[in-house]
């Protein structure tokens, strides 16, 4: 079912202005798709007809709750493209601490297989120069929690700091747009919901209805710089997936 063929990744080029050189640039590779379980599993049974996408669907979501049920009990699994395990934040003080909420909390620790690790590194790799809108999205802050890169909470403020991120121009895609990954619904954040909007720094309020999920956040702009709009939207999907839990 695998095939042989090298991955080959395409990376875009950004300034670096934490350098005091001019002429450094940081590359991000693009993303050429978004795939969903039914995609992958599409995917599955064209290349093998025996297979059909209603047990395939049936076996993952079977192994992956049992998956599930053995890391949240303390074990480290290896189930797919990974080994996970968990982790705990927070300090603990004396030797007869106890557990508390306020400060402590588990988080999941992934690491990529070791066939995952080679193939990656097997990729050949395009350099294609300077991103077209130069538009990119360093952190996403969870004002309510705090926490980066990882989660929104409905109705919390959300912060976004990057470069050429501000929303503008009149075409009808320009705007922040969160996608839920098991349910492909797109969900547009309207602009009376934007409390700041600045080139460099975005603040805006979640939707109170959102559900529990996995989420991805996208922004498409025409902005490039104060007195230069772009003639076509540009879009740049944030790299990590941020979760509701409701």
């Amino acid at each position: 079912m695998i095939t042989n063929e090298k991955g080959r990744i395409i990376v875009e080029l950004y300034d670096l202005p934490l350098t005091g050189r001019k002429d450094d640039r940081y590359g991000r590779v693009v993303t050429s798709k978004s795939l969903t379980e039914n995609d992958l599993i599409s995917i599955a049974v064209s290349r093998r007809t025996d297979l059909s996408a209603t047990s395939l669907q049936a076996s993952m979501n079977i192994l992956g709750d049992i998956a599930i049920e053995q890391i949240a009990n303390g074990a480290s699994v290896s189930f797919g493209l990974g080994y996970f395990n968990l982790g705990v934040n927070g300090v603990f003080i004396g030797n007869d601490a106890r557990w508390d909420n306020a400060i402590h909390s588990l988080s999941v620790r992934v690491t990529p297989s070791a066939k995952l690790r080679n193939s990656v590194q097997a990729c050949k790799v395009d350099v294609r120069g300077m991103a077209v809108s130069g538009a990119v999205i360093n952190v996403v802050t969870d004002v309510t929690s705090g926490e980066v890169n990882s989660r929104l909470t409905p109705g919390g403020g959300v912060k976004l700091t990057g470069t050429k991120i501000k929303i503008s121009g009149d075409h009808t895609l320009v705007g922040i747009r969160l996608t839920n990954q098991a349910t492909a619904e797109v969900i547009a954040i309207p602009e009376t919901a934007l409390l700041l909007n600045e080139p460099k720094k975005i603040i805006f309020i979640t939707p109170t209805t959102l559900l529990s999920g996995d989420y991805r956040l996208s922004i498409t702009t025409q902005y490039s710089s104060p007195s230069h709009a772009l003639k076509e939207p540009r879009t740049y999907d944030f790299e990590y997936m941020l979760n509701v839990s409701v």
